[in-house]
């Protein structure tokens, strides 16, 4: 007999749907970070009586929805559910629609806990803690059990509609994966390879690092196996995250392709911008009373929802049979920026946060690493909130050690408080003053330039903390006051408190002076600085389904798995290239070295090496240095010697419409050399197959400066894993070059030639992190 489907919804996001209403109003803002927030909890809790049950699970059902919740407590003695909210400021000042917000989740639990425990009456209560006083405020309402029952149904009715629709998407959805075909009709050489690592991890319920090679089509190969593992392992939600505006849009041209040959699968696809992005009016603070866009959001929502879900939905045409061309013409819309945010502005809502809602209700969501990977990670918390089983695919993913750290880490800079202090109201001036107090104190008991610290500064942090309560008073009490610096300092302030609450072996506290300044007058720098992401990354992890994190440069294998608190269970594959060793000739440059104290030596031998190779071979060729000031004296020797060879040269702080006119440059049928930075713009992520790229010199390991930094990170690599040398400079750097070279062979007609430049590339323990099918051989010179 088959069971009755059921729509599963938590107590919250059935309020959120269904009990929200008027402005967006972010006034009432911070709320205590999560351990505050945990601790708050405790305060309360601990303040009750022994028969006091905390965290109950509760669960009902009205028609085919199931609800479930914990609340937060019970008085068995009163009689009385509390539902408890921490928060900071004026709790006058909270707006209604967000009280009411928790009353419906309060009402919702009642009833849950009426018919679990059979009662008729009860009293809900709201307990407002304030994390700064540690005092309650407590507002209590009586009800009936009956009254609760139908305020319940009230609600589910409200949602019953929407979830039915759910259900029906939800059904259409898998069968279509489940009859879904590979696009291409058959794999690309080790695309099948990759794609049945990633379905038999989902399968499994572990986590995978795959190595593949660049040009077999990663993208594809991976998405294509997580939505079928989507209808087959129960998947509510696929995430792909990638490192920059490129992956992402390769993600989205992949379920474009997996559409093109599934016109009625009716996938909802997501494209998250940055919030800064999507903005409309930045000058506008977020409250109705500002910004007109968040006047009467929660009114407009559902209209600007349905939208939404609507470019997304096969069109009746494509489901009825329609011919080739009109199926053709019927593949439904991604929601990407572009698209999303015309129909924000058509139903006069901010796209950010239409952004945050579509999240809920998308198939593939994709997004910047930090949406589910950071502090606070939209996609992590709306997993957390829904229970949802989620497959995550990170794209690209030897850039996560550096990204995770940035994620983890915040700096401020004392230069940056001096000016603040002379802007802002009077009454921040006092506790910002104590902040500089102490600093300065910092920077006068610290002799040495750079110095890193077992311990954070207890005044200095504890001055910091009332600083930031302060600033958010006053934020709260002038919501319309505006002032970027002051924003800028509190929210690194409060990012200094988080990062605080969990400060160990995985970071460094550093200070860094400027050189040469007066003891009375000196600038510096404090930093929290993540060195080893693994304790914050493993939790995420460890709440999916399956994460798949692939690229063509993830080896050592243990490397990443000890920096990024891979689980024990995560699986690992090498997946075989597509490329033969003679389709790419590479060389070893081994008379030259890049070293610091020889580059200026290097320079007319590199010149001479890349004008031997461009005589030999005329086409397209890009060259990768360490540092733009190298690259510039590089180019400059290079154009002395060759006048008549075409460069161009990557410039600092390029914006998008500079890099393609650059990229452009490479066609089919020019020729010339492109001078570019290791580890830049255009030192991974670039496509430019056939003649429009034949060749790269690669002239540095790409290994991180030597310097005190560096060095205490060495320090720490080494106490904790054992391989502070490999773990700092030789893992990292070598990932850039081979990155690099990877440019050059897209596909399995190409051909190419790369030179690594350098005497430590002939070295064995370096060769051995290179591409399996790279056949190296010494450069002949002069």
């Amino acid at each position: 007999m088959t069971q009755p489907v059921r729509y599963t919804v938590a107590v919250r996001a059935l309020c959120e749907f269904t009990a929200k209403a008027g402005d967006l109003d972010l006034r009432f803002t911070p709320s205590p970070t999560a351990q505050e927030g945990i601790a708050g909890h405790g305060v309360v809790t601990a303040r009750r009586d022994d028969d006091y049950l905390t965290e109950i699970t509760l669960s009902g059902d009205f028609g085919p929805l199931h609800v479930r919740g914990r609340a937060d407590g019970y008085d068995t003695r009163a009689n009385r559910l509390e539902e408890i909210k921490t928060y900071r400021g004026d709790l006058k000042k909270m707006p209604d629609n967000q009280r009411a917000l928790h009353w419906a989740q309060a009402k919702v639990y009642g009833h849950l806990l009426c018919q679990e425990q059979g009662l008729d009456k009860l009293r809900v209560a709201l307990v407002y803690f304030d994390i700064g006083s540690q005092k309650e405020t407590v507002l209590h309402e009586d009800h009936t059990a009956a009254g609760l029952r139908a305020y319940f149904e009230q609600q589910c009715t409200l949602f019953l509609q929407w979830a039915q629709q759910e259900m029906a998407h939800r059904a259409e959805r898998d069968l279509q994966l489940k009859a879904m075909r590979f696009p291409y009709g058959d794999f690309r050489p080790g695309q099948r390879q990759l794609a049945e690592a990633m379905y038999r991890a989902s399968n499994r319920k572990v986590c995978l690092l795959a190595q593949a090679p660049t040009g077999i089509g990663k993208s594809v190969g991976s998405l294509f196996p997580m939505l079928k593992a989507s209808a087959d392992h129960g998947v509510d939600k696929i995430f792909f995250l990638a490192a920059k505006t490129s992956g992402r849009q390769m993600a989205l041209d992949a379920v474009d392709i997996i559409r093109e040959g599934a016109p009625l699968l009716p996938l909802r696809t997501l494209e998250l911008a940055a919030k800064n992005t999507a903005c409309v009016h930045p000058d506008k603070a977020c409250h109705g009373d500002s910004c007109p866009l968040a006047k009467g959001f929660y009114d407009r929502l559902p209209a600007a929802r349905a939208s939404a879900l609507a470019v997304m939905a096969p069109s009746a045409g494509a489901r009825h049979g329609a011919d080739s061309g009109e199926r053709a013409a019927a593949v439904p819309l991604s929601l990407d920026r572009d698209t999303l945010r015309a129909i924000a502005l058509a139903h006069d809502v901010c796209p950010y946060y239409l952004s945050s809602e579509m999240a809920r209700w998308c198939d593939v969501v994709i997004g910047d690493y930090n949406y589910y990977f950071d502090l606070s990670a939209m996609l992590y918390s709306l997993t957390q909130l829904n229970d949802w089983k989620v497959n995550v695919l990170v794209d690209e993913a030897h850039n996560m050690v550096s990204r995770a750290r940035k994620m983890y880490s915040a700096d401020m800079e004392h230069d940056n408080l001096r000016l603040l202090r002379k802007i802002v109201p009077d009454e921040l001036k006092k506790p910002l003053d104590r902040v500089h107090k102490q600093w300065n104190q910092l920077e006068k008991e610290q002799t040495a330039e750079y110095q890193s610290y077992a311990e954070l500064p207890d005044k200095f942090m504890g001055a910091l903390q009332t600083a930031a309560t302060a600033i958010s008073d006053y934020m709260v009490d002038h919501p319309s006051y505006v002032e970027p610096d002051l924003q800028s300092f509190y929210f690194n302030a409060l990012m200094f408190a988080r990062l605080a609450e969990s400060f160990g072996d995985h970071a460094l506290f550093d200070i860094e002076k400027s050189p040469g300044a007066r003891a009375s007058n000196s600038n510096s720098v404090l930093c929290i600085r993540n060195i080893v992401p693994a304790p914050y990354l493993k939790p995420r992890f460890e709440s999916t389904h399956a994460t798949a994190l692939f690229s063509a440069t993830l080896s050592p294998w243990n490397y990443f798995g000890d920096m990024l608190g891979m689980p024990d269970t995560t699986a690992w594959v090498d997946v075989e290239s597509p490329f033969a060793a003679e389709q790419l000739s590479v060389q070893v440059a081994s008379h030259i070295s890049t070293r610091y104290a020889h580059r200026q030596q290097s320079l007319r031998p590199i010149a001479a090496l890349m004008g031997r190779q461009y005589a030999t071979q005329r086409g397209n060729y890009l060259a990768f240095f360490s540092s733009f000031d190298y690259m510039e004296k590089a180019a400059n020797q290079f154009s002395e010697l060759y006048p008549d060879v075409p460069v161009w040269r990557q410039a600092r702080r390029m914006d998008e419409a500079e890099r393609a006119q650059f990229l452009d440059r490479f066609t089919l049928d020019s020729e010339g050399i492109g001078f570019a930075v290791l580890g830049g713009s255009f030192g991974e992520g670039v496509d430019l197959p056939g003649a429009r790229l034949i060749g790269a010199f690669v002239a540095t390991l790409g290994l991180p400066q030597i310097n005190p930094v560096n060095e205490q990170i060495r320090a720490r690599m080494d106490s904790i894993f054992g391989a502070g040398y490999d773990y700092t400079y030789t893992y990292p750097g070598l990932q850039k070059v081979v990155q690099a070279a990877g440019r050059v062979i897209r596909t399995t007609s190409d051909r190419g030639t790369v030179y690594l430049i350098d005497d430590r590339f002939g070295r064995p323990e370096i060769q051995e992190l290179m591409p399996a099918w790279w056949s190296i051989t010494t450069a002949a010179h002069p």
